[in-house]
């Protein structure tokens, strides 16, 4: 699997998603009107999905089932194991700072 460089436009990860998912299909030795069928979209939706040519969240995610990869999705976003507000919680809340008093030899009204 190839790693998504960050510096890539949304467009060149978009091509090289499809590519990714193409060769996946291809691998298990599926044409694309069967995926289609089994992902329940239309052939177009995928031909320009693997081509990187624009497409919906909901085509990539019937896709993305249909080839039995729904795993791909968790990575996605994961959810992280260590929560950091739980160390600003369990700390002691921050005192105010205090001002110094002025010396005794200040005047009065």
């Amino acid at each position: 699997m190839t790693v998504l460089p960050s510096a890539q436009t949304p467009e060149e990860l978009e091509a090289l998603l499809g590519e990714q998912l193409r060769a996946l299909r291809l691998a298990r030795n599926i044409d694309q009107i069967t995926l289609a069928r089994r992902a329940g979209i239309g052939l177009t939706a995928l031909k320009r999905l693997e081509a990187g040519k624009g497409s919906s969240l909901k085509t990539l995610i019937s896709v993305v089932k249909a080839l039995e990869r729904e795993s791909w999705l968790s990575t996605v976003a994961p959810m992280p194991t260590v929560n950091p507000l739980s160390y600003t919680q369990a700390a002691e809340p921050r005192q105010r700072a205090r001002m110094n008093k002025p010396a005794s030899g200040r005047a009065g009204p």
